[in-house]
């Protein structure tokens, strides 16, 4: 497992970016639908959509803190 360690923590940063991004987009386009700047649509769906983003955002960020952990428990393993 040690020789995944940079691939862990590679992916746990790119993950998280990509977590951030999705709130971002998720955010911009909630608000966007909520403040009726995009035609035909309800401003309930605004809210669905922002409820939808930061779901994913959430996930996306819970996994790479479970990437972070693991990394910890292989560098704690790593010292014994």
């Amino acid at each position: 497992m040690r020789e995944h360690l940079g691939f862990l923590k590679t992916s746990s940063a790119v993950v998280k970016i990509a977590a951030w991004i999705f709130l971002f987009m998720g955010i911009l386009g909630g608000v966007s639908v909520i403040l009726g700047k995009v035609p035909g649509y309800n401003p309930a769906v605004g809210y669905v959509v922002l409820a939808g983003y930061i779901f994913a955002f959430f996930f996306f960020y819970l996994i790479a803190k479970i990437a972070d952990l693991l990394i910890k428990i292989i560098n704690e393993i790593k010292k014994e």
